[in-house]
C-alpha cells in the first residue's frame, strides 16, 4: 500500500559531487545529505547558489559522512534558517568541526582576497552569506548516534546508520518511512567503502530493502588489487628519487591522506622508501589524523596489527621520518628542500590549499613528480593534469607542466563496480535502485551490469521527483 512520501534527487544525481536529497513524509522534511559541488570558483559558486525550497522548512537533516561534497552545505543552510537536528554518526561529529569550520575560513579568506580587488577596481564588493558561528551552529546542532541502533527521529520515521567503510563515521542510512496505509524501506548507500582501503571495516551488508539510492562513482572500472597499487606506488617514489626531485601528492585531508600516512610507514619499515623526510602539509590533516587515532580501537583489526607490531598505536609514530608542517611559515620553508621530500597537501583535486602554492614553484621542474591518489571530478584542476594539460594558470600566473604526472587509482575509498555489484545484490527483496553520486559513463556501465543480473535500475537525473 502507498505511503504519503516522495523523494526528490537535489543533487549529487548525474555527478560526482553536491549529495541533497529531500525526503518528504507526512509533511515534514528532511534531507539526506546537504554537500557542495566542488569544482571551479568556489566564490562564485556560494554566491549564486539558490536552494531548491525554504531551509526554514526542512525539519532534520541525516548525513552520511562529514566529506565536504556530503556536508559542506550546512553551515549555509543554517545562515539561512535551519535549526533542526543533525543526525549523524559519532565519528561523523568529530570530523564536522575541522572540515566545516575550514570551509567557511577558507571562503571568508577568499572573500576578503576578491573584496580587495574589487575595491582597488572601484567594484562593488561582496557580503558574506555565511560566518564561522554558521559552522560552530551546525556543530551544535548534530545528534550522535551509533551504528547498528535504531532511532525515531520523528513520527513515522525510523533511522539507523550502519558502516559504509569509507571514511571514519562513514554510513549507509536505513529509513523505515511509516504512513497510515502501510511502510517502505529505503536505504542510502552514501560512499560504500573499498573493502581493500586500510584500516577501514568492509561496508555492512543489508537484508532487505524497497528503496535503494546508490552510489556509483566507479560503476564502470574495478580497482586493481592493492598489491599491485603499492607496488605502483612504491615505483613512482622510486621513479621520483632517481630523478632527484621532490613528489608531490595532493590527498584530501580526511580518508585520504591517512591511508597514503599508512603505506608510507609500510614501505618505511620494509626499507624501500628512499625519501629523507615526509611532509603532512595540511593543519586539517594533521587535526584528522589525531582523531583517527582516537578511534583506532573500532577500526579494521587486520591493518592496525601491522601498527601494533611496531609498538605504536598512531599514525605519525608509525612513520618516523614525518614532519607536521601547520603553520603556513612551515609550508613555505618546504622549498628549501630540493630533493629527497614527499609533500602530501590539500586540496585532494586541486582547487585550492597549500598544494596549489606547492604546484606554482614546482609544477616547471621536470626532476619533480605528481601522484594522484584519488578522483579527480569534471571541471578541478586535477582533472586538468591528468588528463595530461600542458600549461595551466595559478595566481594569475601561466606555469608549464613539466613534472611528472602519476595516476594510482587503486588507493581509492570508494568500492569498484565488482564491489558495488556485490553489495547490491546481497540486498533481499525486489529493491529498486536509483543510482546517484556518479558521471554518466559510469552510471550507464553499472546500470547495465546491473540489470544483467535482473535487478531494477533507474539513473537519478537532478530535480527529478518521485513517489514512494
Amino acid at each position: 500500500m502507498p505511503i504519503n512520501a516522495q523523494l526528490t534527487f537535489i543533487g549529487g544525481a548525474g555527478q560526482v559531487t553536491g549529495s541533497c536529497y529531500l525526503v518528504e513524509l507526512n509533511n515534514k522534511k528532511v534531507l539526506l545529505d546537504c554537500g557542495m559541488v566542488q569544482g571551479s570558483d568556489q566564490i562564485r559558486e556560494w554566491h549564486k547558489f539558490r536552494f531548491q525550497f525554504k531551509p526554514k522548512d526542512i525539519d532534520a537533516v541525516i548525513l552520511s559522512h562529514a566529506h565536504i561534497d556530503h556536508s559542506g552545505l550546512l553551515p549555509l543552510l543554517v545562515a539561512k534558517g535551519f535549526h533542526g537536528k543533525i543526525y549523524c554518526t559519532k565519528g561523523t561529529a568529530e570530523l564536522l568541526p575541522v572540515l566545516l569550520k575550514d570551509s567557511v575560513h577558507l571562503y571568508l579568506k577568499d572573500l576578503e582576497w576578491k573584496n580587495r580587488r574589487a575595491a582597488r577596481a572601484g567594484k562593488k564588493e561582496l557580503p558574506a552569506v555565511m560566518q564561522l558561528s554558521d559552522a560552530e551552529r551546525v556543530i551544535e546542532l548534530c545528534e550522535p548516534l551509533p551504528y547498528n541502533k535504531r532511532t525515531v527521529p520523528m513520527p513515522g520515521m525510523e533511522l539507523e546508520f550502519n558502516d559504509a567503510g569509507h571514511i571514519l563515521g562513514s554510513a549507509i542510512v536505513q529509513l523505515w518511512l511509516k504512513g497510515k496505509q502501510g511502510m517502505r524501506h529505503l536505504v542510502f548507500s552514501g560512499d560504500l567503502g573499498n573493502p581493500a582501503t586500510v584500516l577501514m571495516n568492509d561496508p555492512a551488508e543489508i537484508a532487505h530493502a524497497d528503496l535503494v539510492l546508490m552510489e556509483s562513482t566507479y560503476g564502470d572500472r574495478n580497482h586493481q588489487d592493492v598489491e599491485h597499487t603499492v607496488a605502483e606506488f612504491a615505483a613512482a617514489l622510486e621513479d621520483a628519487y632517481q630523478a632527484g626531485g621532490n613528489v608531490y601528492i595532493p590527498a584530501f585531508a580526511l580518508g585520504r591522506s591517512q591511508e597514503i600516512l599508512y603505506y608510507l610507514g609500510v614501505l618505511y619499515h620494509q626499507g624501500k622508501l628512499k625519501q629523507k623526510v615526509v611532509f603532512l602539509d595540511s593543519p586539517m590533516a594533521i587535526s584528522i589524523t589525531e582523531i583517527y587515532d582516537r578511534f583506532f580501537h573500532s577500526m579494521d583489526p587486520d591493518d592496525t596489527r601491522l601498527l601494533k607490531q611496531q609498538n605504536v598505536r598512531d599514525l605519525a609514530s608509525f612513520l618516523p621520518i614525518l614532519k607536521l608542517s601547520e603553520t603556513v611559515e612551515d609550508s613555505m620553508a618546504i622549498n628549501r628542500f630540493k630533493q629527497g621530500a614527499i609533500i602530501i597537501a590539500g586540496s585532494g583535486m586541486c582547487n585550492g590549499g597549500r598544494i596549489v602554492h606547492h604546484f606554482k614553484h614546482n609544477l616547471w621542474k621536470n626532476s619533480n613528480h605528481l601522484i594522484f591518489v584519488g578522483f579527480q571530478a569534471q571541471g578541478t584542476l586535477g582533472r586538468r593534469l591528468v588528463d595530461g594539460e600542458q600549461r595551466i594558470k595559478l595566481f594569475g600566473q601561466d606555469i608549464v607542466v613539466k613534472a611528472k604526472v602519476h595516476t594510482i587509482g587503486g588507493f581509492s575509498a570508494h568500492a569498484g563496480q565488482s564491489e558495488l555489484l556485490q553489495w547490491a545484490g546481497a540486498i533481499g527483496g525486489q529493491p529498486q535502485f536509483w543510482l546517484v553520486h556518479g558521471e554518466p559513463k559510469a552510471q550507464q556501465a553499472l546500470q547495465q551490469a546491473m540489470q544483467q543480473q535482473g535487478m531494477a535500475v533507474e539513473i537519478a537525473e537532478q530535480g527529478q521527483q518521485i513517489s514512494l
